[in-house]
Formats: C-alpha cells, structure tokens, sequence
C-alpha cells in the first residue's frame, strides 16, 4: 500500500487528495477559499510531514501557512513569515515557489514576486531575506514576465549546502556556490527571441528548470521558446527542443530517482497557446532529451485546448513513480506508472496554479 498525498493549488484555494493505490482518490473541500495558492510543499524530512502553502487574498495580502496534521489545521505566524526589508522600498506581492533543502536540516527555500529570494532555518515558519542576491548588479535590469517579475523556481542541491540555483521570469538562471554569498548569471547558450541579442548574458524568460535526480550537475529547462539541458550545473546550455513537436511550455520536471528522465507538456506558442493537434500529450524522456515520447493512454486526443502551467506538474517518490498534473481549466490527471496510464482524479476545480504529491505513509 502506498499512502499518496496529492496537493493542488489553485486560483480559488487548495485541495488535498488522498490515496492508497494512486487509483481512487479522496478529494477534500476548498482549503484557503478565494486564495490564489501559488505554491506548495510538502516536506517529508521530519517525523511528521510539514505542508507550506503560498496563500494570497486579494484583500489580505499575501501569506504562507504551514500544517503538521496534513491539512487539518493550519499556522500562519503572527508576523509574517516573508518580508522585504524595509530598505528595499518594495513588498511582498506573492510566493512563488516554496523549496526544502534535501542537504540542510529544516532549511526551506522561498522564490518571491518581485524577484526576492528568502531562507527558512525552522521548517518553513520564517524566512530571512538574502540580500546578496537583491543587490546584484543585474536586479535593475531583470524584467517581467507575462506571469510578473518572479523567482520561481528554488533548487538546492541534493548533497551540496553551498551550492543553489534560481530561476526567473525575465532574468535566466542564476547560480551560487558559496551558500548564497554570491552570485553569477548562468544562461549560456540559453536564446532570448525577442531580443536583439540572441544570446545575452542575462534576461532570458525561463519558464521552469529541473534538476536530475542522479546527476546533480544535469539540469533541464524549459524556456520561452526552448528546451535545454544543462550537464554542467547550468554553466552552459544545449538545445534537446527538436524531438518534440514544439519548443514551447511552461512544465518541466524530472523523475524521483531515474537519470535522465524528463516530462514536458508542449504548448504551440503565439495566439493559440494551446496543445499541438488539439491533443492532450505528456511528452517524456529517457534519454536526457535525445528523445522524447508522448504519452496519451487515459489522455484527451481530440479538440482539446487546454494548458499546464509551470508548477502545474509534478511527481510523487513511489515507486513505480506517479506523474501529475493539473491544467487552466481545473482538470487533474494521475499516472501510476511513470506516466504510462492516465486516469482523471478532478475536474471542474478552479484553474489550477500548481501540483505537488508525496509518499506520507
């Protein structure tokens, strides 16, 4: 048996699923109703799972909650977990992405809008702001996406605390290899269409980048316009967008424990912003990108238009791992095989902002 705990977070609140088979899925009701979550973790470290959720109200402002009884109840502190200092004359609009580290004990990450990056020393309960990567000389520079200015995407890596990288929307990846003291641009190879130069030293508009699970030092990113992989801790980049049948998306994640082995949801870029064929397709790869193979079992093929966002994808840490995702229009579909078979677990949700599931029992 295996106790899976699905998390989707949505432009109206979170729900939590609930399963023993990855099959049948207990759904609860709306957690933080008229809450856009746009981020969540679920952090499995300790003895007891810790749930963090990146609430926003348009009334309240911002928050970030954490849950120790998996969603019974849940602490929100009486200052606010995030702030930025008040010498950066800015405020918190919202979390974007909420990251544990696998090699600190109690250390979370947190990715924010604008492009503020903060660290937790308690589980997630409060952060402190990391200036150094505020007063790069680039932040003046770094642009807005269509989505606003974000970090949002947080990866430590898995046995190294000194080193960590960051992505940003309009900005590229940035990386340190001195726990955050500072930082250097690592977009090499990485091309900003829109620009005038092709192949700047920063501004690139990154959608998302993921981390292999056995070479730490691989990366695979999904631009704005471009798929890359990285094998050298996002140092440089190479193209492995030609396999697929277009070189937009926003989702990229990687698989719990086997190298090389990706999923993207390709999205036609442009006024359609929709899937290629009309099809609803997961496309992964087991070769680092040399290849990619679409995955439909279970799946819509026809008229179909809608979309995953960049957190909106995710897997679990079974084994046989479990893939999922959730899309604009409220859908969520499952895999328990790694992405062979699909099964819908909700439908007619709020459009749904991101995913995250993990192994609780």
């Amino acid at each position: 048996m295996t106790d899976v705990l699905l998390a989707v977070g949505t432009m109206k609140g979170l729900v939590l699923a609930r399963s023993t088979d990855r099959s049948a899925w207990e759904l609860s009701d709306l957690t933080f109703p008229m809450n856009s979550v746009y981020a969540v973790a679920i952090d499995t470290r300790g003895a007891t799972p810790r749930l963090l959720v990146s609430a926003h109200s348009e009334h309240w402002g911002p928050s970030v909650f954490h849950s120790d009884d998996l969603g019974k109840s849940w602490v929100e502190p009486d200052e606010a977990a995030i702030v930025f200092p008040a010498d950066t004359g800015t405020a918190l609009v919202r979390v974007w992405q909420i990251a544990a580290s696998a090699s600190e004990p109690d250390v979370v990450w947190a990715g924010s809008e604008p492009q503020g990056l903060f660290r937790s020393t308690d589980r997630g309960a409060h952060f402190e702001f990391v200036q150094s990567l505020w007063e790069h000389p680039h932040r003046p520079e770094w642009g807005a996406g269509f989505g606003g200015a974000a970090i949002h995407t947080v990866l430590p890596h898995p046995r190294d605390p000194q080193r960590i990288a960051v992505a940003m929307s309009t900005g590229g990846v940035y990386r340190s290899d001195d726990a955050g003291a500072t930082w250097s641009a690592s977009n090499n190879g990485v091309q900003v269409i829109f620009a005038p130069d092709r192949f700047p030293e920063f501004g690139q508009c990154v959608h998302k980048v993921a981390r292999d699970p056995v070479d730490a030092d691989r990366m695979f990113l999904q631009n704005h316009n471009g798929v890359y992989r990285s094998d050298d801790d996002g140092r440089t980049w190479n193209s492995i967008a030609d396999p697929l049948p277009t070189d937009f998306g926003f989702a990229m994640v990687t698989h719990p424990r086997r190298g090389d082995v990706a999923y993207n949801f390709p999205i036609v870029d442009g006024g359609d912003r929709m899937p290629p064929d009309r099809a609803c397709r997961v496309f992964r790869t087991e070769d680092a990108g040399a290849s990619w193979t679409p995955l439909t079992d279970g799946l819509p093929q026809q008229d179909y238009y809608d979309i995953v966002l960049r957190d909106g994808m995710c897997t679990d840490d079974a084994d046989p791992a479990g893939v999922y995702f959730g899309t604009r229009n409220g859908q969520v579909f499952a895999s328990a095989d790694e992405g062979q078979h699909w099964a819908r677990v909700a439908e007619h949700l709020p459009s749904v902002l991101c995913v995250r599931a993990a192994v609780i029992g």
